[in-house]
């Protein structure tokens, strides 16, 4: 019972860790998030952005100014202590054209550090990007087989080109918005590999929706520079430096988070991080593992009258025999010491055979839910988990139900006349 508890901990638990958000922050400005969820990030609401608690005051919330995510921001933060890395979150709208097939998607930047963390872990086809400043982009898996429904990894090696309106200067002085017009900006990218799993549902850090093209972060820097996604963007002071609407904090050890979520609060920003959810969540397996316990005390019960009642019979079948054992000098601790030993004996080996017996049912139950998993499109994992920990544990404790058990066995053995237990038949 507790190896299914331990083996959906790992899982969940496990997941964060895999994501890359374990250790992460988002920062947003306060200033560019809606009312309520400023208020909620700012002044540390029962629920944050997305689910995630936010922690802090409401007077500290009112006294700190909004301060504003641009790349002094990004640099401010950056030089705070224990911070590993910094880097914006830019999904820009843009249109993919390759092969006949067109569709507006977003473009997500992800720095080199990415490699191996999250979704990029395992790609589907390809490879992760070899260097920061070449064009190159990948897929998500489904829009991949949008283009190529037979064969998604063909895709590998071909030249995708991605559209977006940007804003250029206009030399000869145009009227329109104090110099400026908009022209459609064309970049073409080279197809380095096609990512399967998906973590857009996640809103900590570069998720990744069903249809996107993910680029390096610098080409999506070049990209944020130019393009005109809204009004506001085209109206914006030529002048005045781009802002972000979240940035992401990596810190050097998960440890420090708390810290660097307080520091980044008094500066003025709104900050959320998944450690609160992985909290709750480890909260929840221990609530999980108790109930299972609970279940499990009801075999470990049958278990201890089966030990009392084997080791009483075994009492009256060797009554002689303890008798003859106390007439030659045996002392009633001599006895006791026996038959505890007996039964830790035999708490050693059911201990064995019972973790034997819950590998196999483990195993088989994690092969077939596996099957069923991988039939409908989802990643394997493991429901029952025996890690070394639990191996021990489950052996002590078994020892120690059987010494309680064969206690009161003992003692009554310890406690025969020898004059009548040689008389006993």
């Amino acid at each position: 019972m507790i190896s299914l508890g331990v083996g959906l901990q790992e899982q969940t638990v496990g997941r964060f860790l895999q994501s890359g958000l374990f250790g992460t922050i988002t920062v947003a400005s306060q200033s560019d998030l809606p009312g309520p969820l400023a208020q909620l990030g700012a002044r540390g609401g029962r629920r944050g952005f997305g689910g995630f608690r936010g922690r802090g005051g409401a007077a500290a919330a009112s006294e700190v100014p909004a301060a504003k995510l641009d790349d002094a921001a990004l640099k401010q933060i950056s030089a705070l202590e224990n911070v590993r890395e910094v880097y914006p979150n830019l999904r820009l709208p843009v249109e993919m054209s390759l092969d006949g097939f067109s569709q507006t998607v977003p473009a997500i930047g992800v720095p080199m550090s990415s490699r191996n963390e999250g979704s990029f872990q395992t790609l589907s086809f390809g490879r992760f990007f070899a260097d920061e400043n070449e064009h190159a982009c990948m897929f998500s898996l489904d829009m991949a087989r949008q283009i190529d429904r037979q064969n998604p990894g063909s895709l590998i090696g071909k030249t995708a080109k991605l559209s977006y309106a940007a804003t250029a200067t206009d030399v000869k002085g145009a009227a329109f918005n104090g110099g400026f017009q908009v022209h459609r900006a064309d970049l073409e990218c080279r197809v380095e590999g096609i990512v399967e799993r998906s973590v857009g549902s996640l809103p900590v850090g570069p998720g990744i929706p069903l249809l996107s093209v993910v680029i390096p972060l610098a080409m999506a820097r070049k990209i944020n520079d130019e393009i005109v996604a809204n009004a506001q963007s085209l109206m914006r002071d030529p002048g005045e430096p781009r802002s972000y609407s979240t940035l992401t904090v990596k810190v050097r050890q998960p440890q420090y988070t708390q810290d660097i979520e307080d520091r980044l609060r008094q500066m003025g920003f709104t900050v959320f991080s998944a450690d609160d959810a992985l909290r709750g969540a480890k909260n929840a397996f221990i609530i999980l593992d108790i109930f299972l316990s609970l279940i499990g005390s009801i075999a470990l019960a049958v278990s201890s009258l089966g030990i009392v009642n084997t080791m009483v019979m075994s009492i009256l079948e060797r009554t002689r025999e303890i008798g003859i054992m106390k007439a030659i000098g045996a002392s009633d601790g001599d006895i006791r010491r026996i038959f505890l030993i007996e039964a830790s004996v035999i708490g050693v080996f059911g201990g064995l055979a019972g973790i034997a017996l819950a590998w196999i049912v483990g195993q088989v139950i994690n092969f077939g839910a596996n099957l069923y998993i991988r039939s409908q499109g989802g990643t394997a994992g493991t429901l029952f988990s025996l890690p070394l920990w639990l191996i021990a544990s489950a052996i002590g404790f078994s020892i120690a139900v059987s010494l309680a058990a064969g206690s009161y066995p003992a003692a009554r053995a310890a406690k025969l006349d020898p004059i009548h237990a040689l008389r006993h038949d």
